[in-house]
């Protein structure tokens, strides 16, 4: 088995990758903390096609070397915008027809693999910090909360495996079921 070169990956060009149907999901990032992550985010976003990304709160807005040197440019591909209050962000998503998802540990949470995404409709995402969740003020604008099950002594993963292993799952569901 060889592996393939760069130039035989064809890859999209920015061009290419913003006039290309999208996964009809915004990511969203609830007072996220560490850049690198912020940068990871926007990467495994420009992966998967997703719609946009919104940044809230404290977290980091690219341009920022901290942010590209996880990004690796995808801050120029994937739409992003930014919103002072995460409260904000989810009204004006709601306003746009997205579905308002939590990913988060809480009560009446619904485990990913039960739950069923609609084609034709939007969703929100949010992913909130990386200590204290997403907020207790947009956990009650929330319509529903995914769980990723976990089996481990942790009960937690890196927000940006999290976010890779649910917008894969989403991407599966909604362009591949």
């Amino acid at each position: 088995m060889r592996k393939l070169k760069l130039d035989e990956l064809n890859r999209a060009s920015v061009f290419e990758f913003k006039t290309q149907q999208k996964l009809p999901v915004a990511v969203v990032l609830d007072n996220v903390r560490s850049m690198h992550n912020v940068g990871s985010i926007f990467r495994t976003c420009d992966g998967f096609a997703v719609e946009q990304v919104c940044l809230c709160g404290i977290t980091s807005q690219p341009p920022h070397r901290e942010i590209e040197k996880t990004a690796l440019g995808a801050t120029q591909s994937v739409n992003w915008v930014y919103y002072a209050d995460p409260v904000q962000a989810i009204e004006q998503l709601r306003k746009d027809g997205y579905r308002i998802i939590a990913i988060e540990q809480a009560e009446k949470s619904i485990m990913l693999n039960e739950f069923e995404a609609s084609k034709g409709e939007k969703y929100a995402l949010i992913f909130g910090n990386e200590v204290n969740g997403v907020g207790e003020e947009v956990m009650k604008m929330i319509d529903a909360c995914i769980e990723i099950p976990q089996f481990g002594t942790k009960h937690s993963f890196n927000i940006v495996v999290s976010a890779g292993i649910v917008l894969w799952d989403f991407f599966t569901k909604l362009v591949h079921s």
